[in-house]
C-alpha cells in the first residue's frame, strides 16, 4: 500500500506512538521521494542533454537552423507553460495522476523522439516531452511538501537541488557518452531513447510508492486564469527562445513587443485571480502568496541564479568543442567537478539551513560568483589552457551552486499553505525556466557577437558571457542580502 499524504488521527483519546507504524512511514516517505527524484532528474537532464548532439542531429537529419532552434526552445517553451496550471492540478485534484499522466507523456514523447524520421517531427516531439515535464516537476515539489517536515523537509529539498543542479551539469558528460557509444549517426538518438526504460519502471512504481492524498473539497480549476498566464507565459518566452541556439542568435531581430502583449496579460491575470478569489473560488495563483514577500524574494533570487546558472555550460560547452576542438564526451569530462561540487554543496545546505537559514544561500551565491569570477580570469589569462586548470573553478561553482538552489527552494516554499505546494512550486520553476530562457538568450547572443568581433578568438567570447553570468548571480545574491535582512528585522519584532 502506498503512503498516505497527511495521516489524520482520532481527536479526543491519547494515541500512544508506534514505532514500527512510525518507522513504516518513514520508509515509505524517503521511497516516495526517490521515485520524484529519479523522475525529476529525467526531465530536467532533457534541458541540457540534447546540446552536445545538436551537430549529429543537424547532419543526420539535414536539419536548417530553425528546426536546431526548435529542438532546443520547444522543451523549455512547453515546460515552463506547464507548470503552474500543472501544479495548481495537482493541489485540486490528484497529484499522484498528474504525476503519472505526465510521466507517461514525457516517457512516450522521448520514445517518439529517438525514432523521429525528420528534424520537425523531431521539434514537434521535443514539445509534447516538454508538456510531459512541466506537468510532472511541480508535483515533487508538492510530494516534498506534503510529506516531510521540520529537519527532514530541509535534507529532502537538499535531495531536490542536488537533483537540478547535478542534472544540468551532468546533461552534457551523458549526452557525450551516448553519441559516442551511438555513433555519428544514431547517437543522438540514444539521448532520447535513454528515458524510456527508467520512465517504464517509474510508471510502474507510482501506485506502489507514491502517496494518495487526502481529498478536500472540489474546486475549481479556474479555466481562464489558466490561459491567461499560459499565454503570458508564453508571450515572455517566445522572443526569448526563438532563434536561441544558432550562430545567428542575435537579440536585435527578436519580437521584442510581444513582452509588451506579456505585462498587459498579467496585469488581466493579477485583476481576474483577486476577482475570482473574491467570488470565493481557488485561483491559480492566491493573491496571498504573491503577497508573501520571503516567498516573492525566493522567487526572485531563483530567476536570477538561474539566468547565469543555466547560461554557463551552453558557452562552455561552445568553448571547448568549437574553440578547443574537444569531442563530445570530452568536454562533458571536462565539466565533471561542477557535478562534483553539487554532489558536496546540495546535502550540506540542507543539513545547514534549519540552522542558519538565508545565510547559506548567500554563502553559497557569494561561492559561486568567486568560482565565475575564477573561470573568467583562467579563460582570460590562459585561454588555450587545457580542462585540468578549469577544474578548481568549476568545483568552487558546483560547490556554491549545491549551497544555492536547495536551500532557497526550502526557505522559498517554508511559510506556503502546503495546500497550495504545487502552483507555489510551479510559479518558483517557472520563474527558474524564465530565468533560463533569459540567460542563455542573452549569454549565446554576446558568445557569438564576441566571437565575430575577436576575429573568432573562442577565450574572448567566452569571457564576455561568463561576465554577464556573473552579473546575474550578484543580482541574485544582492536580493539574498535584502531577503536576510528582511528576515532578521521580522525576527528582531517576535523577540
Amino acid at each position: 500500500m502506498p503512503p498516505t499524504a497527511s495521516p489524520s488521527q482520532p481527536t479526543g483519546e491519547t494515541v500512544e506512538p508506534d514505532p514500527a507504524a512510525a518507522s513504516a512511514a518513514h520508509s515509505a516517505r524517503w521511497r516516495a521521494l526517490s521515485l520524484c527524484l529519479v523522475a525529476g532528474f529525467m526531465t530536467l537532464l532533457d534541458v541540457s542533454i540534447v546540446n552536445v548532439a545538436l551537430p549529429s542531429i543537424r547532419t543526420t537529419l539535414d536539419a536548417g537552423d530553425t528546426a536546431v532552434q526548435w529542438i532546443v526552445a520547444g522543451y523549455t517553451l512547453a515546460f515552463g507553460m506547464a507548470l503552474v496550471p500543472a501544479g495548481r492540478l495537482g493541489d485540486t485534484r490528484s497529484r499522484r495522476t498528474v504525476f503519472a499522466l505526465g510521466l507517461a507523456v514525457f516517457t512516450a514523447a522521448s520514445a517518439a523522439c529517438g525514432a523521429a524520421p525528420s528534424a520537425g517531427w523531431l521539434a514537434t516531439f521535443r514539445v509534447v516531452q516538454g508538456l510531459g515535464a512541466g506537468m510532472l516537476s511541480p508535483q515533487v515539489s508538492g510530494f516534498i511538501q506534503t510529506l516531510f517536515r521540520g529537519n527532514d523537509r530541509a535534507r529532502a529539498f537538499g535531495l531536490f537541488g542536488l537533483t537540478v543542479s547535478v542534472s544540468t551539469a551532468v546533461g552534457p558528460l551523458l549526452g557525450g557518452a551516448l553519441v559516442s557509444f551511438g555513433g555519428a549517426d544514431n547517437g543522438w538518438r540514444w539521448v532520447f531513447l535513454v528515458n524510456v526504460p527508467v520512465g517504464i519502471v517509474a510508471l510502474a512504481l507510482v501506485r506502489r510508492l507514491l502517496p494518495v492524498a487526502e481529498r478536500g473539497p472540489r474546486q475549481s480549476l479556474d479555466p481562464l486564469g489558466v490561459l491567461l498566464l499560459g499565454s503570458a507565459v508564453l508571450a515572455t518566452l517566445w522572443p526569448l527562445v526563438q532563434g536561441g541556439s544558432g550562430e545567428g542568435a542575435g537579440l536585435v531581430a527578436r519580437p521584442w513587443w510581444l513582452v509588451g502583449v506579456a505585462a498587459g496579460l498579467l496585469g488581466v491575470f493579477a485583476w481576474w485571480e483577486r476577482r475570482w478569489d473574491r467570488l470565493g473560488n481557488a485561483p491559480v495563483v492566491q493573491p496571498a502568496l504573491v503577497r508573501l514577500r520571503p516567498y516573492m524574494l525566493g522567487v526572485g533570487q531563483g530567476a536570477l541564479f538561474f539566468a547565469g546558472f543555466t547560461s554557463v555550460f551552453l558557452v562552455l560547452t561552445l568553448y571547448l568543442q568549437n574553440g578547443l576542438g574537444y569531442s563530445a564526451l570530452a568536454a562533458g569530462l571536462t565539466q565533471t567537478p561542477f557535478a562534483l561540487g553539487s554532489v558536496v554543496g546540495a546535502p550540506l545546505g540542507g543539513r545547514l539551513v534549519p540552522r542558519y537559514g538565508r545565510l547559506v544561500v548567500v554563502a553559497g551565491l557569494m561561492l559561486s560568483a568567486l568560482g565565475l569570477l575564477g573561470l573568467d580570469l583562467t579563460v582570460a589569462l590562459a585561454p588555450d589552457a587545457g580542462a585540468a586548470w578549469l577544474t578548481p573553478t568549476l568545483l568552487l561553482t558546483g560547490l556554491g551552486t549545491g549551497l544555492t538552489i536547495s536551500p532557497n527552494v526550502t526557505l522559498t516554499l517554508a511559510e506556503v499553505d502546503v495546500r497550495n505546494a504545487g502552483a507555489a512550486g510551479g510559479l518558483l520553476q517557472t520563474a527558474q525556466r524564465v530565468g533560463s530562457a533569459v540567460g542563455v538568450a542573452l549569454v549565446l547572443a554576446q558568445y557569438f557577437a564576441a566571437l565575430a568581433a575577436s576575429g573568432g578568438d573562442p577565450g574572448a567570447a567566452l569571457t564576455t558571457g561568463l561576465r554577464t553570468t556573473l552579473a546575474f548571480v550578484l543580482a541574485a545574491l544582492v536580493l539574498g542580502v535584502v531577503d536576510l535582512a528582511y528576515r532578521r528585522r521580522a525576527d528582531d519584532a517576535l523577540a
